[in-house]
């Protein structure tokens, strides 16, 4: 009974090396109709909610249709001027040129001086345009060729119905985009930490070199008070743009982007939105850490090394998915093997599209050696170690 034990134990090893056998995770869970928020009613004339993980659209309304944004333009200029704070975080010195603009300020007068990250808090908390001016003259000379960084960059970004004209979101009739471009927009700007950090604060500080003095500014994103889990970004309004807003919230792993454009209730637009969001996805921890198995080592005096997996990160799927468990490994492995070298993966794959996958590595280093066994010998090595 023993050895037929040891068998059966030898022949579930080998389907799981040697076949790679596949598992489903992710069963299907029971939720109630009643649990299920109903697809959204929204005020706004164009919407989209989409997945901040890979952009992908969960629900969307005139996503397309090209429209003023307003200040939440802003989100591309204080995601260029953090970029180039990265490099380089110097202080700007206000003129009186940066001032020449109408509508919300930070309070800047002509002679401060600021640093590109205070400029940007600025225009991410109380939407100054006074603030946005003086990023577009500090980093471009002006807002004309300011806007031609701004429109290159929205084409990196995939942003091909849209056009900048101002830093600020004033109107303007060549200023535009899309509720879609807006999504693919935050989603890059919420992946800078500095951009982030900002964004989610309901207060912002901001300490100026001239004169010195820090002072504080209130955000203007009553999401961050009112919806649980909000973490950002902006807000915006024109009388030709109407209620513009952008969010993002992020809850159990599930982080989510809506935009709203000409939307007289987009505080209620972006709940619902959100809400629906998050009864539509659910975060699936990749880890693999707990798994092992046995491979023969050709080349080495080792007839076998240990195989461990790893954590991975985690995968935003569909509620009620199935995720196929794929492990791939190759039947043996040459030495020499350094300690935690890669040898193989842990692949999943969601509707035949692979979507995420864990390393799987090698225990113990395995020292090259000269070896005149066959590749049988070996074979028959490692299976009278498993009977022993």
């Amino acid at each position: 009974m023993y050895q037929n034990r040891k068998l059966k134990s030898l022949l579930k090893s080998l389907v799981t090396l040697l076949l790679a056998g596949a598992v489903v995770i992710g069963a299907r869970c029971p939720v109630s109709a009643a649990e299920i928020p109903a697809v959204p009613t929204v005020s706004a004339q164009s919407a989209i909610l989409v997945n901040a993980d890979d952009g992908s659209a969960l629900w969307q309304k005139n996503a397309q249709q090209k429209r003023p944004m307003a200040s939440t333009t802003k989100i591309m200029t204080a995601l260029l001027t953090l970029e180039a704070a990265a490099c380089e975080d110097r202080t700007v010195e206000i003129t009186a040129d940066m001032l020449r603009v109408e509508g919300s300020s930070m309070g800047l007068q002509v002679g401060d001086r600021i640093s590109l990250k205070g400029l940007a808090a600025g225009m991410l908390s109380t939407s100054g345009n006074d603030a946005a001016m003086a990023a577009a003259y500090a980093l471009a000379g002006g807002p004309v060729p300011f806007a031609k960084k701004m429109n290159q960059r929205a084409q990196e970004l995939g942003m091909v119905h849209t056009h900048f004209v101002t830093p600020s979101g004033l109107d303007d009739e060549e200023h535009y985009s899309t509720a879609e471009d807006m999504a693919k927009l935050a989603c890059a700007a919420m992946k800078n930490e500095d951009f982030a950090a900002i964004t989610a604060r309901k207060t912002v500080k901001v300490t100026f070199a001239q004169p010195a003095a820090t002072r504080a500014y209130t955000n203007h994103n009553k999401l961050l008070a009112q919806y649980q889990g909000c973490i950002g970004v902006k807000t915006g309004f024109t009388k030709k743009a109407g209620r513009c807003l952008v969010s993002c919230a992020q809850r159990s792993g599930v982080r989510l982007i809506a935009v709203t454009l000409n939307a007289p209730d987009d505080w209620k637009d972006h709940q619902t939105m959100l809400d629906y969001g998050f009864s539509q996805l659910q975060s699936v921890p990749l880890d693999d850490s707990a798994y092992t198995a046995n491979l023969p080592v050709v080349g080495s005096s080792v007839i076998s090394v240990q195989v461990k997996g790893t954590a991975g990160g985690a995968l935003v799927i569909p509620k009620g998915a199935k995720l196929v468990r794929s492990v791939e490994l190759p039947h043996f492995l040459y030495a020499p093997l350094d300690k935690t070298q890669p040898v193989g993966q842990v692949v999943y794959r969601l509707n035949g599209r692979e979507v995420g996958h864990t390393v799987l590595t090698a225990g113990p280093a395995v020292v090259q050696q000269a070896s005149k066994r066959s590749f049988g010998q070996i074979l028959l090595d490692f299976f009278q170690s498993v009977f022993q």
